[in-house]
């Protein structure tokens, strides 16, 4: 389009096997917010890849940078080039922020441009803290710059990195890239990144959103492009979509939502406690008591530092905690996640690449890990039997591609997932934990996703769902339990259960129902 800050054309990538990008054209326009969305394996993250540097396009693609601080001058982009495209005055923030946590913003900070000197030809700290401290609140970050970033929340993470990236924003900054910067957001801290990227535009820097929450696109986003199998589908205004028509544009079909059955009343008629914990303590909780029935799923939400991101890895013994948990009213000594899988309780972590999957591994033996037994046979391991059922779990959950002896670090994010899930529901856990069950996958995936948790419940096991997500809660859960400052302030049920409410709670601005 005429007047782009970033045009691009013909880029194509083809790796071993696939085709990653077709003939892929896209273009942003000055101090617009343009979303790129799409399917895990949709090109998303090669296009970003190859105009941030990691990746070489195939022969025939071509970009430009119309640097509009220098007077409209028109730059040729070499992709796959970092430093050019740093010369152009594009900027990431990844979804791994690449920060130091054990230093301070101002440190992270200086990493990025450079230490600040004194006459004495040392760093000068006053200048460092000095600048950092301006560069933030310019942002509307008011964090004190010598503070660890490990003790910042994640919304101060990300606005350090925010900052990082475009420093010397006036006369360098063109396009600011954002990969998935909400992933691991809850709401509240959702809405402050959006006010961070409202004043990024008005300063006339173009923004590319990365992004599977399609609320958020149409929050903050002034038009959209769709990305599916390597192909662009559209680039149209996001003022002319609306949701469903959005879904049918990433998936290439209509997605009906099943919902959860209503387990809010009558719940004590019959169903028993399959999971009870009482005066849980860990370094972020302070108390918490919780029962979960069987078929039930319960919700826990909160903001980063509520106590929520410690729940799941505390119920499974990956935390060290005090306190009561019980498994079919038998007691689970913590600290041992070897006696908590035996006692029939399973957890899906939330970081999956460090402690979810054995990346090196292929996806059957992913699969297969928790229980070999069934294939082992007059001392053998009978691999052909086991190959048989991966790859019927493989077709009932839609994992592409279906190669059982893939590495799985080959997969997307969303189909490791549905892996990482499967290899916990084919022993058919008695109580089944989820940490961020569908943080970075595409809507797609997290609508099979969302069923299986469904099947599981269906099947008898108690569910419990700790998720940044608040639509994911809505969709899924019976009761939400809301966190904050290492208890629960709050339990919904029923008809209370709803983005608004949670978001509210999660603030500290409760206020009661009105009639």
């Amino acid at each position: 389009m005429s007047g782009s800050v970033l045009e691009i054309r013909g880029l194509s990538k083809t790796f071993p096997g696939q085709h990653a990008l077709i003939n892929v054209d896209f273009d942003v326009a000055p101090g617009e917010v343009h979303a790129l969305v799409g399917q895990n394996g949709s090109g998303k993250s090669t296009l970003i890849k190859i105009l941030a540097g990691y990746h070489d396009p195939a022969p025939g693609a071509s970009a430009s940078v119309t640097r509009q601080r220098r007077g409209g001058e028109l730059t040729h982009l070499r992709l796959g080039d970092a430093r050019a495209a740093e010369e152009a005055g594009v900027r990431f923030v990844h979804q791994d922020l690449g920060l130091v946590e054990t230093l301070g913003a101002h440190e992270n900070l200086a990493l990025g441009a450079g230490f600040l000197t004194n006459r004495m030809g040392t760093i000068s700290w006053r200048q460092e803290i000095k600048r950092a401290r301006a560069a933030l609140a310019d942002l509307g970050y008011h964090i004190d710059p010598r503070k660890p970033v490990k003790e910042l929340s994640a919304a101060e993470r990300t606005g350090i990195a925010i900052a990082r990236a475009l420093q010397n924003w006036d006369r360098d900054v063109e396009l600011l890239v954002l990969d998935e910067p909400t992933a691991s957001l809850p709401g509240p801290e959702v809405e402050r990144l959006f006010d961070v990227i409202r004043t990024v535009k008005e300063r006339g820097v173009a923004v590319v959103y990365v992004s599977h929450h399609l609320d958020e696109v149409f929050h903050i986003a002034d038009r959209v492009t769709v990305l599916r199998d390597g192909r662009k589908i559209d680039t149209v205004p996001t003022s002319t979509l609306d949701h469903d028509k959005l879904v049918e544009l990433i998936v290439g079909r209509a997605l009906y939502a099943e919902f959860a059955t209503d387990l809010s009343e009558g719940r004590a008629g019959g169903r028993k406690v399959v999971l009870a914990a009482r005066g849980l303590s860990s370094s972020s909780l302070l108390h918490l008591d919780l029962d979960v029935t069987e078929g039930e799923i319960i919700g826990v939400a909160g903001i980063t530092g509520s106590g929520r991101e410690e729940v799941a890895r505390v119920l499974f013994g990956a935390l060290p905690r005090t306190g009561v948990v019980q498994i079919g009213g038998v007691h689970v000594v913590g600290d041992r996640p070897d006696l908590s899988v035996r006692a029939g309780l399973a957890m899906v972590p939330a970081d999956r690449k460090q402690v979810g999957i054995m990346p090196e591994m292929a996806v059957r033996e992913n699969m297969t890990l928790t229980d070999l037994q069934p294939y082992w046979i007059q001392g053998l391991l009978r691999v052909r039997k086991e190959r048989s059922e991966v790859s019927t779990w493989l077709d009932t959950l839609d994992v592409r591609p279906r190669q059982t002896e893939r590495l799985i670090k080959t997969l997307s994010g969303g189909n490791q997932q549905k892996v990482l899930i499967a290899k916990w529901l084919r022993v058919k856990p008695k109580v089944l934990v989820l940490d961020e069950p569908t943080q970075g996958v595409d809507v797609g995936a997290k609508a099979d996703i969302h069923r299986l948790v469904d099947h599981a419940a269906e099947a008898g096991a108690a569910v419990i769902v700790c998720s940044t997500d608040t639509e994911e809660l809505v969709r899924l859960c019976h009761r939400v339990v809301v966190m904050q400052r290492g208890v629960a302030r709050a339990v919904l049920t029923g008809d209370e259960i709803t983005v608004d409410r949670i978001n509210q709670l999660q603030l500290q601005v409760a206020q009661e129902a009105t009639a």
